[in-house]
């Protein structure tokens, strides 16, 4: 396997299962039934990883991103979260599968219900406008926003309803009252967006710190990548093609992020790895009840049984022994041979391997847990650093697996299942963990073969700092002559090829953009329209070319 302590691992995981009556595993995009019915409280996804952001290398980024499959001319009223629910990160850093520190989020939205005088004198009426914004919203002035959407930030700590609650403070001006910024409606309405945006990035006080963290709500890129129509429409592609050869679905769509850095000193115990998820609960006159949970991603979607998504929506880690057969007796490996006969199901049943990915961690890696104790949550070892954006293997761990031996010289350890980033291909190496990467040739008949949904992602989509993800889509202007351009380069002709951050002059119509490595030998261009390409340059370290309509 992947080492001998994770072959110890193993018997250990054994050993936990046998000690409870039944673990629950969740990426989220309408993941379970009865979360369908409130959008605002379902959790798209879920990021933790050791930031990389150069200078803070002693920080955890936290991201959990709601409101799935926002489109960008949703208006006149976009995406506000609910004031009458609970958003929350919850940290377990004993290994207990209970929280120890919850960040707890609420909401308040008002309405000024600005108004204009309508009619001549003697026939005039005065009525509120029908739209969330009077005029320009800039960083300096936003007098003009119809609504405003302010939050509260509290840390509790120990149980998330009977704790010690603190509240979170602007370390600048000691308020605990956070605005957050309204979406992304437009270029007329917000011309610069994310200057506007940066203005209401907090820094913040932090109990149990003297470094204050930092804190963004808004509106962003949905950052997941997905085949989504053909991957559930019996998987109609084909999961041996090409990485990149099919279209990311959510690549028009936003997502609102809750995006937190804390200082690991404020998050740790006796253990550099904590656990970790998020969860919102609807509030009513006499309840809180939980109505999503989310911690690895695509758990719930492709693990869970129909007739169970609910209850795990509704659970906590403490109490996913109930669900151990979905985790040690998978159904989706059954289901991928049915569809693909030469795709062999993996014959190591019960998968112990699974249940260290999402229920234990793994030895030497980032397991967490107390003796007996199983729970589903992402875990992160802080311990291991993070790796910059220009060196991160979308791949993460099992970038240095073959045969079920982990050869630690080609894994990148600072990624997935070691937390999450957001240029790691979950989907990749979910499809490849679950039909057994980790386990032996003779255990796993195509642990080693490059699974693929065909939709790419990698770290250079995105930010190389706070807050990490990118700027909302917005459709106005509307530019029906614009081309999306996507640069990419590999090592070998046929690839895998991964994409290069660029610059686009438009005077000279020419992108720049530096070299990843000197192996990366081979470019391309993919465009959503047709394109003329010209004055081709490939120096020691930069790429330039042409491109015209």
């Amino acid at each position: 396997m992947i080492s001998s302590q994770f072959k110890r691992g193993l018997g250990l995981a054994a050993a936990a299962l046998a000690l409870v009556p039944g673990a629950n595993y969740a990426s989220s995009h309408r993941e379970a039934p009865l979360i369908t019915q409130f959008p605002k409280l379902d959790s798209t996804d879920f990021y933790m990883f050791n930031s990389y952001e150069e200078g803070r290398s002693n920080f955890v980024t936290f991201i959990a991103c709601y409101i799935p499959i926002q489109a960008p001319y949703g208006g006149p009223n976009f995406f506000e979260m609910d004031p009458e629910a609970l958003y929350e990160i919850h940290v377990d850093n004993d290994g207990d599968a209970k929280e120890d520190l919850t960040f707890q989020f609420r909401f308040t939205n008002s309405r000024k219900d600005i108004s204009l005088p309508i009619g001549p004198e003697g026939n005039r009426r005065t009525n509120a406008i029908p739209l969330i914004q009077a005029g320009q919203i800039f960083s300096t002035n936003s007098s003009l926003l119809n609504v405003v959407e302010t939050y509260t930030l509290t840390m509790i700590q120990g149980n998330r309803r009977t704790g010690t609650a603190v509240p979170i403070t602007d370390a600048g001006t000691g308020t605990n009252v956070f605005t957050k910024p309204v979406d992304y409606i437009g270029q007329k309405t917000l011309p610069d967006y994310e200057g506007y945006v940066n203005a209401l990035t907090y820094n913040i006080n932090i109990p149990g710190s003297s470094t204050p963290g930092r804190l963004l709500v808004t509106q962003r890129k949905d950052p997941f990548v997905v085949n989504l129509g053909e991957t559930f429409d019996l998987v109609n592609l084909d999961p041996l093609g090409p990485v990149d050869g099919r279209r990311d679905t959510l690549s028009d769509d936003n997502v609102t992020a809750i995006i937190l850095e804390v200082p690991k000193e404020a998050l740790l115990k006796d253990s550099p790895t904590i656990g970790a998820w998020t969860t919102a609960s609807k509030i009513t006159t006499d309840t809180t009840k939980q109505m999503s949970r989310l911690s690895m991603p695509l758990v719930n979607e492709l693990v869970i049984g129909l007739k169970d998504k609910d209850k795990f929506s509704s659970s906590e880690p403490k109490d996913d022994g109930q669900f151990a057969d979905y985790i040690t007796h998978p159904t989706l490996p059954a289901l991928l041979e049915l569809l693909f006969p030469i795709a062999k199901a993996p014959t190591a049943i019960p998968r112990l391997d699974l249940v260290q990915v999402f229920a234990t961690g793994i030895p030497g890696l980032n397991q967490n847990v107390q003796s007996n104790v199983i729970g589903e949550m992402m875990r992160l070892n802080t311990s291991i650093p993070a790796m910059p954006r220009s060196q991160q293997n979308n791949l993460g761990v099992i970038a240095g697996i073959t045969g079920g031996v982990l050869d630690a010289s080609k894994a990148d350890l600072a990624g997935f299942p070691n937390g999450r980033r957001p240029g790691d291909d979950v989907v990749d190496i979910a499809l490849r963990v679950v039909m057994g990467k980790l386990l032996a040739p003779a255990d796993a008949p195509v642990g080693d073969a490059p699974l693929t949904d065909g939709a790419y992602i990698d770290a250079n989509v995105f930010r190389d700092k706070f807050p990490y993800l990118n700027t909302p889509v917005v459709t106005s202007p509307l530019d029906l002559n614009m081309i999306e351009i996507n640069l990419q380069s590999a090592a070998e002709v046929q690839g895998p090829y991964g994409s290069i951050p660029v610059s686009f002059d438009s005077g000279s119509k020419q992108l720049s953009g530096s070299k990843p490595g000197s192996s990366n030998r081979f470019y391309r261009v993919r465009a959503n329209s047709k394109l003329n390409l010209s004055r081709i340059s490939v120096g020691e370290t930069n790429v330039q070319i042409g491109v015209a309509r």
